[in-house]
């Protein structure tokens, strides 16, 4: 099988949304070929999940103010921060009936690993994690998403970070940090990486891309071949970004279910662990642990890792908590299991008691 290569760099938030979809549905019906699309957006953007409220997951006034376009894409997953140092990864390829979304997780192991060899090619050791998560020493590098279209066809996205301003990406994610001070953006840092800082050296984006688009053509066993977009493509892609990723309605519709966040400070032997998170409905979406205690940062990223898109339901979030506790304690340092069990479960409960009185403050003052 033959797999084309399209490059781009500086596409618009709308374009590049529009020829995914576009390509994808063609694929499916064999009016185009197979593609591999390796892109750089406009710096910025901030693009959503296809089911997740605009209004919940980005800081939309500091998006307008700073002339930082938004849309959502097709394929799920989360808010991200993209620009000339992220390489946008597209994957267009016919699918098997077999391809549900059951499987998901087995067909984003299977579709990564041609960004994994390209990042262990250049030398970062990347390993696939959890759901859709690729990471380097408990550190995440690229984040993927998946899509099945109304052809048939798969979509496969991926955001590989070959550099990050992660203030910036502080400022446009809404995130339950209550402010963003030097020590947070510090913390988070520690929680990401990117290829320029694991290898020391300013990797040109190409030099990433290049690799990735090698390795793909090994683990597909494809004969890779560069080219662009038909003229029928491009027509109809004009089309779908005019109707669609260009029309408010596409971009800000919402849901009834509405974030909640809350928090929970508790003082531990070996200093304060400080719980912050956010709900979405009943799952627990997101957990950032902070504080002044000592600890691996790459153990505090797993277990924040390992909370994403979780149940809220108390025993699960102790059972979790609890497996990844056991494989890294001694990278906790003293930090006890049963403060990080308790105090999560308390911002929690926090934050559904924030909903039921609108308070403003995300904080029981008894914890």
């Amino acid at each position: 099988m033959e797999l084309r290569l399209i490059i781009q760099d500086n596409v618009t938030a709308s374009f590049g949304l529009s020829a995914d979809e576009v390509i994808g549905e063609r694929v499916g019906s064999g009016e185009s070929v197979p593609t591999l699309r390796l892109y750089t957006y406009r710096s910025h953007c901030g693009l959503v999940g296809r089911f997740q409220n605009i209004q919940n997951e980005l800081r939309l006034d500091f998006c307008k103010e700073n002339h930082i376009a938004v849309n959502r894409r097709p394929t799920g997953g989360g808010a991200i921060i993209m620009g000339d140092g992220q390489l946008g990864l597209a994957l267009m390829l016919p699918g098997q009936a077999e391809d549900t979304y059951s499987r998901a997780r087995d067909l984003m192991l299977t579709l990564s690993e041609g960004i994994i060899k390209g990042l262990n090619e250049l030398g970062v050791n990347a390993q696939f994690y959890n759901k859709n998560d690729i990471l380097v020493n408990g550190k995440k590098i690229v984040g993927t998403g998946i899509h099945r279209a109304h052809s048939g066809s798969l979509l496969f996205h991926a955001s590989i970070l070959v550099d990050l301003d992660v203030k910036l990406m502080l400022q446009v994610l809404n995130t339950p940090l209550e402010k963003i001070s030097d020590k947070q953006i510090a913390a988070i840092s520690e929680r990401l990486t990117n290829v320029r800082h694991e290898l020391g050296r300013d990797v040109p984006v190409d030099e990433v891309r290049q690799a990735i688009a090698r390795n793909y053509a090994t683990t597909l066993g494809v004969e890779m071949i560069s080219g662009t977009y038909t003229a029928d493509e491009l027509q109809a892609i004009e089309k779908v970004e005019k109707e669609k990723y260009l029309n408010d309605e596409w971009i800000f519709q919402t849901s009834s279910v509405e974030d909640k966040f809350g928090g929970a400070k508790f003082k531990t032997p070996v200093g304060l662990l400080d719980i912050r998170v956010a709900l979405a409905g009943g799952t627990l979406k997101s957990a950032y642990i902070g504080g002044d205690f000592f600890a691996e940062e790459s153990a505090v990223a797993e277990l924040e890792s390992a909370m994403r898109w979780h149940s809220s339901q108390p025993e699960k979030i102790s059972a979790t908590l609890a497996k990844v506790y056991q494989r890294r304690e001694k990278d906790f340092n003293g930090l006890p299991l049963e403060a990080i069990q308790q105090t999560t479960l308390k911002a929690i409960t926090n934050a559904q008691l924030v909903e039921i009185h609108r308070s403003a403050n995300p904080y029981d003052p008894a914890a």
